[in-house]
């Protein structure tokens, strides 16, 4: 199986970035691909550019092969 990536984020407390405003949340995955995840991270990044508090992440999910 191959890795999978996910587009996660929302609108953070502070710009330290450390802690999400509840119900401010979002995850967007998954995708088999990274350049799919970069175009949807590309698009919620220009949405929300004017949002100095608002950031989103591609996070990817390792998969293990299980050997039999």
């Amino acid at each position: 199986m191959k890795n999978r990536f996910w587009v996660l984020g929302g609108e953070y407390t502070s710009l330290q970035f450390e802690e999400l405003i509840d119900g401010t949340e979002r995850l967007f995955g998954p995708y088999l691909g990274r350049k799919e995840a970069e175009q949807t991270w590309r698009e919620l990044s220009e949405r929300h550019r004017p949002e100095c508090n608002v950031r989103f992440s591609i996070v990817e999910e390792r998969t293990l092969a299980l050997v039999q």
